[in-house]
């Protein structure tokens, strides 16, 4: 969800090629139906996942997207605005908490293939430490 009211989905590019392939139509209605908030089915798919995409963007805005998985429970949803994820070592790098504490941009995406069921987050927000996972 966008935490900023103000913000759009769409920028002026987005606009325009919503206008060249008359998408506008769509293009408003799937931005009606973004939220601000995770509701409570959103909140029971994310939590029962056991893998998710996280896309994040450096100072020089280049962007990550990583793989992060767990037992289902590994991410948790502790109010409506916020979500909770453990920090692994991976490969050491630490791409993505370190990403997210310079820029705060963020996207998440939860998915079953099986089901082609899909729930995207987009956060302006803030990384609250970094204390990896044991």
């Amino acid at each position: 969800p966008i935490e900023d009211p103000n913000m759009s989905l769409y920028g002026d590019t987005h606009r325009a090629l919503h206008e060249q392939f008359n998408t506008q139509r769509l293009a408003n209605l799937l931005e009606k139906m973004d939220a601000d908030e995770i509701n409570p089915q959103q909140q029971a798919f994310i939590e029962a996942r056991d893998m998710f995409w996280l896309a994040t963007v450096d100072l020089e805005g280049r962007p990550q997207c990583q793989y992060k998985g767990g037992a289902p429970g590994f991410v948790r949803v502790i109010d409506p605005k916020t979500i909770v994820f453990p920090s692994y070592d991976g490969n050491g790098r630490y791409h993505s908490m370190g990403n997210l504490q310079a820029t705060a941009h963020v996207g998440l995406l939860f998915l079953v293939r099986k089901l082609n069921a899909t729930v995207r987050t987009i956060f302006q927000g803030q990384s609250r430490g970094a204390a990896a996972a044991t």
